[in-house]
């Protein structure tokens, strides 16, 4: 993409699908996300590898923020004013992408220029990992009589028998270290991250 793109840098892995709700106060993502909001605009989630999600000073100036390269497009699907300087949104991934050049503004935004990467092929859920698909409904299910809809970890669309949408829910669920999260996301091969996401759910069911 040739226009600079906004990132938030954050201690969590966003997958396509996925669903990422956010409290907003800092001044560098108020107007960010007001304008994304306005314009229709995604502004790109990745994972911290140095810093943290707030702004931390260091002497006259502030720590260090780094993250990693390959993140994802994230559209706002609601907007609420909580109050003033309190934002409260709700987004969905879309695309992966690598980024080719980031930079920080003056006033601690960062933005970036992205190559935008290919979308999952559709696989189908192969037999010997279908028992993962019936699992996460059941899970599903299970919430639906705890919490109101749009609180759910896992919104509609629902694509029970696709490889790839399945291996990225159960990615965001899975209890794994960040940096592994991050691996699955930018693995291209969705049926070797199925297998993966499949090996850790069977570690942990034993």
């Amino acid at each position: 993409m040739d226009t600079e793109v906004p990132l938030f840098p954050l201690r969590t892995v966003l997958f396509p699908g996925g669903w990422l709700p956010l409290r907003i106060f800092e001044p560098r993502y108020l107007d960010m996300v007001q304008r994304c909001h306005a314009q229709g605009q995604a502004f790109g989630v990745v994972a911290l590898t140095e810093g943290r999600e707030v702004r931390q000073r260091d002497g006259d100036g502030f720590r260090a923020e780094a993250f990693h390269e390959v993140g994802t497009l994230a559209r706002i699907e609601h907007f609420e004013r909580e109050q003033p300087g309190l934002l409260h949104i709700r987004t969905r991934g879309t695309q992966r992408f690598r980024l080719q050049s980031s930079r920080c503004l003056s006033h601690g935004l960062w933005v970036g220029r992205l190559e935008l990467l290919p979308d999952d092929a559709a696989i189908p859920v192969p037999d010997d990992l279908a028992l993962a698909a019936q699992q996460l409904q059941d899970l599903t299910r299970e919430w639906r009589g705890r919490a109101d809809a749009q609180d759910l970890p896992l919104q509609p669309p629902h694509h029970w028998d696709d490889a790839g949408w399945l291996a990225n829910r159960w990615a965001e669920l899975l209890p794994m270290p960040l940096v592994e999260r991050q691996r699955l996301m930018a693995m291209d091969n969705p049926l070797l991250r199925l297998e993966l996401v499949v090996d850790r759910l069977d570690a942990i069911s034993r």
